[in-house]
């Protein structure tokens, strides 16, 4: 074990710039560039990472010390590891003198204030200005009002002291990062530092070790963004032996269930999870003892310590702030003011957390990234306090109470899948919110079944399954660029829609596991055979639990055929936030009089459900119509 003292990098020259959060406390042990402290200047806040890993021994900077680059921030225990392999030979160096240098400073310091982060927010008037030269603020005190077309908010004064230079006045227009006003300042008591000639470091030797073979952690691979994904089921124990593209374990979503490949080939040492774990990209699934591997060994060189004893300012340990894990961490209403540094805004990014509803909990109102964790685990257990489905889950209707139905003869409880859970709930939530119509038609495909069974055969020879479907998600999509009013969502406002500029296709399929929808994107850009061969794809690996998140993702418009199964019509229910979906029921022969007589035609009947809210009955009307034409007329749909 050795210790290492850690300083302030290179921050561009700036000087006394102040610490506005401590990220590690003694104790902890931290990472190589894991953030230690963040600092903010006149012109932005900058996270300054560790770089080294190790115990945190001691911290010897607190929260508002003002920092320069070289200043000392924590003393660090590293370890020192031997090489297991091969000896290493390093050349070292007489230790380095050790210059003592008093810098005293006692003069006042002017401190540019400048118009903080206001939720991106650009050209906000500025409606009051609290303060004139000459005056005495305190660190907290309002300075200036800005106000937006939604709120009025105070800029707080950063430092105590007099007011110097004023560089607004009441009716400018400010954005983040605009000058305001100057603070002179007292500075601190006079501080003698020490400044040390860096120590020459060693070259740790690279060392190549061949080896029998090589165990390797085996994570969760990209599955699409999705986060908290269950597991239920690991296909493979302890002391298995699996080939790379062995299926290892099965996750399952709300929309689908996958299976997870092993990359490799290789005994199984050991399984890091279990059935009913919640796992995201990334997650440890297992270790895997991989043949024929050769390990490079590092062996570092034990960091010389230092020959002359350097004094060390006292030591001062982070207050650890916790925020309680509770619904007080979760703002009622958005926050107007959203201080935070880079990297506690990268992790929000990385939750999907809006940070004007996390309540602040850091040193003049700053979000730390314990507020981030407490918004989270609040988020959690309110949706864990929620029924999960009951028949009519947060309708506010009643529901449907249990019987024993038992009394009437033999019966078994059956657990719903997730999928099914979701789909349920799905189902009851559109039933009651989208006001739905239902409009009936029959379309001749008589002409378009002669022209599809004559090129079957050719098409099979080129291994493309070629059916119905194809030529009606065509239709879809071509009648959707006429009809631009199925192409939209309803904003959750009321007051807006969105209109999309793309045509994506959702099929529904009835996997072994429930009703999933792949998407088919772009529909209106391909041809039949196009569409024929991709949704060929799709389908396959809805039936083979294949599908990930990102393929039934962004449809505009929902198919759901029923022709294969029966029926000769049903009352589709809209997929939100799209405002339509198709039904399609069997295709059968009919008599149809021409004019001068009856003749047999095959007619497909259609069920073309629609939001009424978004769609009117014309429109509806005018989309058949055109669909119906593309359907009996197969050359229009090559136009």
């Amino acid at each position: 074990m050795s210790t290492e003292i850690i300083r302030v990098p290179d921050i561009g020259g700036a000087t006394d710039v102040e610490i506005i959060e401590i990220s590690i406390k003694v104790g902890d042990v931290i990472e190589v560039d894991q953030s230690i402290i963040v600092l903010e200047t006149d012109k932005a806040s900058m996270d300054v990472p560790s770089s080294m890993a190790g115990t945190v021994k001691s911290i010897s900077i607190k929260l508002g010390d003002k920092v320069s680059e070289g200043d000392e921030v924590l003393v660090i225990e590293v370890e020192s590891a031997e090489s297991p392999v091969a000896d290493v030979t390093t050349e070292t160096t007489a230790p380095a003198d050790v210059t003592v240098a008093p810098s005293i400073t006692a003069e006042p310091t002017e401190n540019k204030v400048s118009v903080p982060d206001i939720g991106g927010a650009t050209d906000v008037e500025v409606i009051e200005i609290c303060v004139s030269e000459g005056d005495t603020v305190k660190e907290g005190d309002s300075i200036i009002v800005l106000e937006t077309d939604k709120a009025s908010m105070d800029i707080p004064s950063p430092f105590t002291g007099k007011v110097g230079k004023i560089s607004i006045k009441i009716g400018d227009t400010v954005s983040e990062g605009a000058d305001i006003l100057v603070i002179v300042s007292e500075s601190s008591a006079p501080v003698a530092r020490v400044t040390d000639v860096p120590k020459q470091k060693e070259t740790p030797a690279v060392v190549a070790a061949p080896i029998a073979g090589g165990v390797e952690t085996v994570n969760v691979p990209d599955i699409g963004g999705a986060e908290g994904v269950e597991v239920i089921e690991v296909a493979v124990s302890v002391g298995d032996k699996v080939s790379e593209g062995d299926s290892i374990i099965v996750l399952e979503t709300d929309k689908a269930s996958m299976e997870i490949p092993a990359p490799k080939s290789g005994t199984v040492k050991s399984v890091s999870i279990k059935v009913g774990d919640k796992v995201s990209e990334g997650h440890a699934v297992l270790e895997l003892e991989v043949e024929g591997q050769a390990a490079l060994v590092v062996a570092p060189a034990v960091a010389e310590k230092s020959a002359t004893p350097v004094s060390q300012a006292p030591k001062v340990e982070a207050a650890k702030t916790e925020a309680p894990a509770d619904q007080s961490a979760v703002l009622s209403r958005p926050s107007t003011k959203v201080h935070a540094g880079p990297a506690v805004r990268m992790l929000a990014r990385e939750l999907g957390v809006a940070l004007p509803l996390v309540r602040a909990t850091g040193p003049r109102g700053r979000i730390t990234k314990q507020d981030l964790h407490a918004y989270v685990k609040a988020a959690v257990q309110k949706a864990e306090s929620a029924p999960v489905f009951s028949g009519i889950s947060g309708t506010g209707l009643p529901t449907v109470p249990d019987q024993d139905f038992s009394k009437f003869g033999s019966i078994d409880i059956v657990k719903m899948s997730k999928i099914q859970r979701m789909t349920a709930q799905n189902m009851v939530r559109n039933a009651l919110v989208v006001p739905q119509v239902t409009q009936f038609d029959k379309a001749d495909i008589t002409d378009l079944e002669d022209f599809r069974k004559g090129l079957k055969a050719e098409m099979e020879k080129q291994g493309v399954k070629l059916t119905p479907l194809p030529f009606l998600i065509k239709a879809v999509a071509q009648a959707m660029v006429a009809n631009p009013s199925f192409n939209v969502s309803l904003m959750a406002d009321g007051e807006s829609y969105v209109q999309k500029g793309y045509v994506h296709i959702g099929v529904a399929v009835d996997s072994p596991v429930g009703l999933v929808v792949p998407v088919l994107r772009d529909a209106d850009k391909k041809s039949i055979v196009q569409i024929a061969q991709e949704i060929n794809v799709l389908i396959k690996k809805a039936m083979d639990k294949q599908l990930k998140p990102a393929d039934m993702q962004g449809g505009c418009f929902t198919i759901s055929s029923l022709g294969a199964i029966g029926g000769t019509g049903f009352t589709p229910i809209v997929n939100c936030p799209e405002v339509g979906i198709l039904g399609v029921s069997k295709a059968d022969v009919e008599p149809r009089w021409n004019g001068k007589e009856f003749e047999p035609r095959t007619m497909l009947p259609l069920c073309l459900s629609y939001d009424h809210r978004a769609v009117n009955g014309g429109d509806a009307g005018r989309f058949m119509t055109f669909l119906n034409s593309l359907l009996s007329d197969v050359r229009r749909l090559s136009l």
